[in-house]
């Protein structure tokens, strides 16, 4: 795994030994920075559940002006930070080894966010318990966008209850982005 694009082009990524993480491809990662590149320059860039922490350092890489990477793993959080250290990010993103809902409400009034990518563990509703959070939340900003990384059985047909309408969908072998936009 390595950073595709931006100041820390080509460096290679630790990744989080074991099963409890879900890399995501390289390919993957591509597409997903392709469609919204245009708009990370100086962006506020939030990973949660971020395993390794490659989405959130390739916005950083990418133009991001800070990230803020969420992770409850031990060891996914020291390769996080080694991470960071190694592509020489480190000083513009903060990391919390915490739950989500936790870190969440730690920045509640202290944080806002243009980008919230999520990819938790597949098929146990956590991004249902995040996107409830955020839907009375102040984190995302007005124009924020919120991508949602899930398995292809995923359902998201409850967004709308929340205040959340899907803008874009991309579908590939064996997952998905949702993208969803707050609706004002």
């Amino acid at each position: 795994m390595r950073v595709i694009a931006g100041t820390a082009k080509r460096l290679q990524l630790k990744t989080v030994e074991g099963m409890d993480t879900r890399p995501t491809t390289d390919r993957i990662k591509e597409t997903l920075f392709n469609m919204i590149s245009e708009y990370l320059a100086d962006s506020n860039f939030l990973d949660l559940f971020s395993g390794s922490g490659a989405i959130g350092i390739e916005a950083l890489s990418r133009g991001s002006a800070h990230a803020s990477f969420v992770e409850h793993s031990k060891n996914a959080m020291d390769c996080i930070r080694e991470n960071l250290a190694y592509t020489k990010l480190a000083d513009r993103a903060d990391v919390y080894e915490t739950d989500v809902i936790n870190a969440l409400s730690r920045m509640e009034g202290r944080k806002v966010f243009d980008y919230i990518f999520m990819d938790p563990p597949y098929n146990q509703l956590l991004e249902k318990k995040v996107l409830e959070y955020l839907s009375t939340s102040k984190l995302l900003s007005e124009d924020g966008l919120i991508i949602v990384e899930a398995s292809l059985e995923t359902d998201f047909s409850y967004v709308d209850e929340l205040g959340f309408v899907i803008i874009k969908e991309k579908v590939y072998k064996t997952n998905k982005h949702i993208f969803l936009e707050k609706v004002l």
